[in-house]
């Protein structure tokens, strides 16, 4: 048969195909996906699973009139190349190009931003509830939500509300037993007992008052077809679980889906993953967490670790491995983790509640009222902190300082290295009068050798690590090494001292009165927003002071930074290595 893809440029050619040249697309369509994502990296194993879904979708409803919202987005890479992006596609996640996520901006296509989980259902709900205060009845509303978003408590508060509203909304179960690791909990097992055909004989979501069909085959586009069009017709809240293989069409990322959810660079042909031929390189921060955790527990049995839905990314695989009983992975469910280890920490245990910078926004009453507030010592553990790259604006780690900084109670660190990292880890499970938020970056750290002995910090303290006489920088965190590479390139003779602030609260009030009373010129500089962040802090303790010195902060501005490689994030941040360079070369 004769190539469909490359005729495709919106769902409109595609309305115009018949079942065969439609099942051939579907092929078409997966080989595009797995040639650009083998050279230029991204998210797989989601997307490929969806291919028969996504063209299914399209076909049967009227996009982007009616609403298409995908939960989580990183399943939407069909959808972005059949609505109009085909031909710039290979700019996937990269600086200037399209994003990896759906994107209201990026087309009309992209009926709402889903880099976060579970959201789908509450914003679908919203549209179809507008269109009919608007009096648009006929409008369709369409979710796809993966069975491990669909466990989280957002999605079934809009479930919940959906179910008393006869709203004309179609929810999507894509169930593939898999997140980014296997799905857990008891609606797994549920939908599961659905599937073999041994649930019990109530239906959750009938109960909850959805119109529900399925489970039906998600590969099979003819069935998908019929049964979509027959589910178009059919007024109020809808559910149609659909079955679907993560990594459909290339046979190691079927049968590796944890690893080929995002595999990095690969052979199209194999599927076997390129080699990184370098050696002895930094650990990565995660796995620095990951092995020290498991080094602490073994030693003190109140330990106990808990991730929401990211046992292999943060690394708490390490610890669920060895010591599985005392290791929880609770789902996309960031509020009930912070809150169960608020739980295990008022009963006496020594929870490290692990969780991205980012995913922890979602939970900021939780620390506040169940943590906070009672003064318990929960050791978060803050992974991907910072800008992370490719994942972009939803993903990046820079809000943490920030809104964590207004909270009584709570230590915040930042450490400058794997070593500092470790210490940190140590210090906090001997025993805290306070919760602690550990944050730490995506990726690899500055040291070969980092499993040292580990000594109890002094909570509070910084140090020099550089004398000067003129300019003070002071950082925190690992944004901190690049400042040192800086100071030696520079050469600059003593004029400049360095100071590292593995504290951010509380500061070092002691060093920063010398270093106030002993600079004119004082700069700092952080991975984290500017707003509210490590710098604002020091000027708030100059003024309380009454110390009339200038202060040059080095911080994410007030904008949402885009995707793209971490250096040149750095760079349209203001805060690499040149940036603050040229500022220092101006007083020297």
């Amino acid at each position: 048969m004769k190539a469909i893809l490359e005729h495709i440029n919106s769902p409109k050619n595609l309305r115009t195909l018949s079942t065969e040249e439609l099942t051939h697309l579907a092929f078409e369509l997966r080989q595009f996906i797995i040639d650009i994502v083998s050279t230029k990296e991204g998210h797989l194993g989601a997307s490929l699973g969806v291919v028969e879904l996504t063209i299914a979708l399209h076909f049967t409803f009227n996009t982007p009139t009616d609403k298409l919202i995908w939960d989580v987005g990183h399943q939407a890479y069909g959808h972005k190349i059949l609505t109009g992006r085909k031909s710039i596609f290979d700019t996937n996640r990269q600086f200037g190009g399209i994003s990896g996520f759906p994107k209201m901006e990026e087309s009309i296509y992209d009926a709402f931003g889903t880099g976060h989980s579970s959201t789908s259902i509450s914003a679908l709900l919203g549209m179809a509830l507008a269109a009919r205060l608007k009096g648009n009845l006929t409008r369709q509303h369409i979710a796809v939500i993966g069975d491990a978003s669909i466990a989280s408590g957002m999605a079934f508060e809009g479930l919940n509300h959906a179910g008393v509203t006869n709203a004309n909304i179609l929810v999507v179960l894509n169930d593939n037993a898999m997140g980014i690791d296997p799905s857990v909990g008891a609606l797994k097992k549920y939908l599961t007992n659905v599937k073999t055909g041994t649930a019990k004989e109530e239906n959750i979501f009938e109960c909850l008052n959805f119109h529900y069909s399925g489970p039906i085959d998600g590969h099979n586009l003819p069935e998908l077809i019929s049964e979509l069009d027959r589910l178009k017709k059919i007024e109020g809240p809808k559910l149609l679980h659909v079955i679907t293989t993560k990594g459909k069409g290339l046979k190691k990322a079927e049968e590796n889906q944890v690893v080929y959810h995002a595999p990095g660079k690969f052979n199209k042909q194999t599927g076997e993953l390129e080699k990184n031929l370098i050696n002895d390189q930094p650990p990565k921060f995660q796995d620095v967490f990951g092995k020290t955790l498991v080094e602490l527990a073994t030693k003190n049995d109140k330990i106990v670790g808990i991730t929401p839905a990211m046992p292999t990314g943060s690394s708490m695989k390490f610890m669920m491995d060895a010591l599985p009983e005392r290791a929880y992975d609770v789902g996309i469910a960031e509020q009930h983790a912070v809150t169960i280890a608020a739980g295990m920490a008022a009963d006496g245990l020594v929870p490290f509640c692990n969780i991205y910078s980012t995913f922890l926004q979602r939970a900021y009453d939780q620390v506040i009222h169940d943590v906070a507030l009672q003064n318990l010592p929960v050791i978060f553990c803050l992974d991907r902190a910072g800008l992370v790259g490719e994942d972009g604006p939803t993903h990046h780690g820079v809000y943490d300082i920030s809104y964590l900084r207004c909270i009584p109670n709570l230590i915040i660190c930042s450490p400058l290295n794997e070593i500092e990292l470790r210490n940190m880890m140590y210090t906090a499970q001997l025993g805290l009068e306070h919760p602690i938020a550990i944050r730490y970056p995506r990726g690899r750290g500055a040291l070969v050798k980092w499993q040292k002995a580990m000594r109890k910090l002094e909570i509070g303290k910084g140090q020099q690590l550089r004398k000067g006489c003129d300019i003070a920088i002071l950082s925190t965190g690992p944004i901190g090494n690049t400042m040192t590479e800086l100071l030696q390139e520079m050469d600059t003779n003593s004029k400049v001292a360095h100071y590292n602030f593995p504290f951010i609260k509380p500061l070092d009030h002691g060093l920063l009165k010398h270093i106030l009373q002993d600079f004119d010129h004082i700069i700092t500089v952080e991975d984290g927003a500017a707003i509210g962040g490590f710098g604002s802090a020091v000027l708030d303790f100059a003024n309380n002071i009454e110390m009339n010195k200038i202060i040059k902060i080095f911080g994410i501005p007030d904008v949402f930074i885009p995707h793209g490689p971490t250096q040149e994030l750095y760079k349209e941040a203001g805060i690499d290595k040149m940036s603050v360079k040229k500022y220092v070369q101006q007083f020297l």
